[in-house]
């Protein structure tokens, strides 16, 4: 009885995963220089909504400090020719500059 219900507990749990999943909608960076590097080094940690919920208030500063942040606390295997471009393209789109 309990492995039945257990199985139907984790049914329930998938069912309803795949459910939020599919509903959510794609999010697309803006066209821009260094488009392709933030793609490639941001997703690996992180969804792309993350640059969209901070653009609000961050400034090319702040963007290059949550940069590092991600390099050095976090352990992001950003490589160091790839830090400007990803400010870069962050600043130029997302921020309030």
């Amino acid at each position: 009885m309990k492995l039945r219900l257990l199985k139907l507990t984790l049914f329930v749990v998938l069912i309803n995963f795949n459910y939020a999943y599919a509903n959510e909608d794609q999010i697309e960076l803006k066209p821009g220089f260094g488009r392709d590097v933030v793609m490639a080094n941001c997703v690996m940690c992180h969804s792309l909504d993350m640059i969209q919920i901070n653009s609000t208030f961050m400034k090319k500063d702040k963007w290059e400090a949550t940069v590092n942040k991600m390099r050095k606390v976090m352990g992001a295997p950003i490589q160091d020719e790839d830090v400007a471009v990803i400010v870069r393209y962050l600043t130029q789109n997302y921020g309030i500059e």
